[in-house]
């Protein structure tokens, strides 16, 4: 690979001034839009040394045949043609954005001579005002319902308007009180419009005012004995307060904002976008993002802003911002929406109080809706049919690997060191075949995971058809000199070899009936490592050293998500869509939570063995010392007057414990 690019600019072509790149491949799409302020500066860094781009980076400057430039006379005009441009060309190298679902919204159609307030999917009607987007559609149907109690607008079509108003008979709508427009023949197009008014600032959060209003008219009429007429105004104030219940007050009833919850992994992102209006949420839109570039979380939030308002009218931009970090240029994303908004707007990070706690919300429904997505794929049979089909694609196998075990190493500054084993048949996880490997002694990664491989690989030679029976194999350390899976003969209990492994079943919960179930010795297609070339380089040894070297390896490696074959030079790189690409994170992501889990039990079980051993404390001091000190490392740094200084610990009991950790 040539390690410069033929289409790069000669030094001094490229201006200073701010301004919106695009790269085009042979046939001329816009492989890629960004903007810059200094578009030398910018460019520069795409034009650097390939071995030093990122992986992505490198396959979108590979693959690009030549670079333009367009020169702005702000920053805040280079957000607006590159927000112009992305909509135009859907470049494949930008951030693509996919909403988890089509969401109804409530529409108010002010264009209209009379507008009127419809439920739709469609954002694009000419002039209308939207308010949601709502999670079901009868909930929005229940809050027109409420609504009309209160603000009589329009509700018929357009055809039985223009047939009521030209023929001077009221709607149908209109006759069952169901339609309050001119239509309807109460009140005309002027009257109406100010009612229309009244419901799209009540929508907007205006709800303190009419609430007051209603119950001053309620009380006048009331005193003046006009009973029906106060009738009228309880039940109006009656559907306010249902309306108002349907979306709790979570932030000052003056408060104007859109919140943010982003959470992202190397390929995917999901956003939580809560509107908040008069204080209230009043509506929640998810979305899910493709990353193909490497881009930073406050590039994302610059991304994620420009495409949301890039569009919106001035009435859907509110007073403040709330995001989980700033982008570089905040300031011209201000500049800019205060331009579309025509009033002030702030772009902030909420640090604290009510406002955090509702990003926090947000954040978590992102995490949520990241999880989901990544793992709706896997748990679809199509999507999974196609992930092994193209997994034995990209790493040359000659069938689809249909038992994949993958292995990752975790441990505590080198102590504690643990490995896990997950199986996926099919591309499903077989929790009941996790397994779990204690490592007493190692130098680094590479050679627990030889360790751990040479001890499992050992197991694949045992073709014998026996099984195990009545196999309940609890948590515990078997650093003995053999592993008992079965006993169902004398000839093959006196055939296991001597070894030392811990086995550790995942599952939930015990197993108390007796049960076949598959031997440790079945064998794998496919063994994938959590990490890079040095991690499939010691795979491969423990491969070769076993002489199983007709199973297939991979590694993933977590920082570009790239796929690592043994004495390879260069990885595999794939599609970020590619179903097999999330198989593989699922599965490095699954054994690395598999040995955490495990890691922290062994630790906890340590911490609990190495304190108990000290005569005279017990469980309650025990735990008082740990959630003073924080851990057991910290607590051995402690000398036997800070130990004195917790209640409860005397100097003598605190001598004891100093001299227990100080052996340990």
């Amino acid at each position: 690979m040539a390690n410069a690019l033929p289409y790069k600019p000669k030094p001094g072509e490229i201006p200073t001034q701010p301004g919106v790149y695009r790269f085009r491949d042979a046939e001329g799409r816009v492989l890629y839009v960004g903007k810059a302020k200094n578009l030398r500066a910018r460019l520069s860094n795409y034009f650097a040394p390939l071995h030093t781009l990122h992986e992505r980076t490198r396959r979108m400057v590979t693959t690009a045949t030549s670079v333009e430039w367009t020169v702005v006379g702000s920053d805040v005009e280079s957000l607006q043609l590159e927000y112009m441009w992305i909509q135009e060309f859907s470049p494949p190298f930008n951030v693509r954005y996919k909403d988890d679902k089509s969401y109804p919204y409530m529409a108010i159609t002010l264009a209209d001579e009379a507008p009127r307030v419809i439920v739709t999917r469609n954002r694009r009607i000419p002039g209308a005002r939207y308010f949601g987007p709502y999670p079901k559609i009868w909930a929005v149907h229940d809050t027109i319902d409420l609504m009309i109690k209160v603000f009589p607008i329009r509700t018929c079509s357009d055809a039985s308007y223009k047939k009521a108003m030209a023929t001077g008979r009221p709607c149908f709508p209109g006759q069952i009180g169901r339609c309050g427009g001119p239509c309807s023949m109460k009140v005309t197009v002027e009257e109406h419009r100010a009612i229309v008014d009244d419901f799209v600032a009540f929508m907007s959060g205006g709800d303190a005012r009419f609430t007051r209003e209603l119950t001053a008219r309620m009380r006048e009429a009331s005193a003046a004995m006009d009973y029906e007429s106060a009738a009228v105004y309880r039940d109006r104030l009656q559907a306010i307060d249902a309306v108002l219940s349907r979306s709790a007050l979570v932030l000052p009833s003056d408060t104007d904002a859109d919140l943010f919850g982003i959470a992202e992994d190397e390929l995917s992102a999901a956003v939580q976008h809560f509107v908040v209006r008069g204080g209230r949420v009043r509506g929640v839109r998810a979305t899910t993002i493709d990353k193909e570039l490497d881009i930073s979380g406050a590039d994302l939030v610059d991304q994620v802003l420009q495409r949301t308002y890039g569009g919106a009218g001035a009435g859907e931009i509110p007073r403040q911002v709330l995001v989980p970090e700033l982008p570089g240029d905040a300031a011209d994303l201000e500049e800019w929406l205060q331009e579309r908004r025509g009033k002030r707007v702030s772009i902030q990070v909420a640090q604290r109080g009510a406002k955090a706690d509702l990003l926090r919300t947000a954040t978590i429904n992102a995490q949520q809706a990241l999880m989901l997505h990544k793992t709706r794929r896997t748990s679809d049979y199509t999507s999974r049919t196609k992930a092994l089909t193209d997994l034995q694609l990209a790493i040359g196998l000659d069938e689809a690997p249909l038992r994949i075990e993958c292995y990752d190493v975790s441990h505590l500054s080198g102590t504690n060191v643990v490995a896990s084993m997950v199986v996926f048949e099919d591309g499903l996880p077989r929790k009941d075949q996790y397994r779990s490997f204690g490592v007493p002694e190692t130098t680094d990664d590479t050679d627990s995971l030889y360790q751990v491989l040479m001890r499992r690989l050992a197991h694949v030679d045992r073709d014998d058809p026996a099984e195990v029976v009545g196999a309940e194999v609890v948590a515990a350390e078997v650093v003995a000199a053999e592993v008992v899976e079965a006993v169902e003969a004398v000839e093959v209990a006196a055939a296991v070899e001597a070894e030392a492994v811990e086995v550790v079943e995942a599952v939930e919960e015990p197993v108390v009936t007796e049960r076949k179930r598959p031997r440790f010795a079945y064998r794998p297609q496919l063994l994938v490592v959590d990490g890079g070339a040095p991690q499939v380089a010691a795979a491969a040894r423990a491969l070769e050293d076993s002489g199983h070297t007709e199973i297939a390896l991979c590694g993933i490696a977590k920082r570009l998500e790239e796929i690592w074959l043994p004495g390879e030079e260069y990885p595999v790189i794939l599609p970020r869509t590619s179903e097999a690409l999330y198989l593989l994170q699922r599965l490095r992501d699954e054994a690395h939570r598999f040995a955490i889990t495990h890691q922290r039990k062994r630790r906890k079980r340590d911490i609990t063995t190495v304190l108990g051993e000290v005569p005279g404390l017990g469980d309650a001091r025990t735990k008082a010392l740990l959630k003073h000190f924080g851990s057991v490392a910290a607590l051995s740094r402690a000398s036997a007057e800070e130990i004195t200084a917790l209640p409860g610990i005397g100097p003598k009991l605190a001598a004891a414990i100093e001299q227990r950790l100080a052996n340990r």
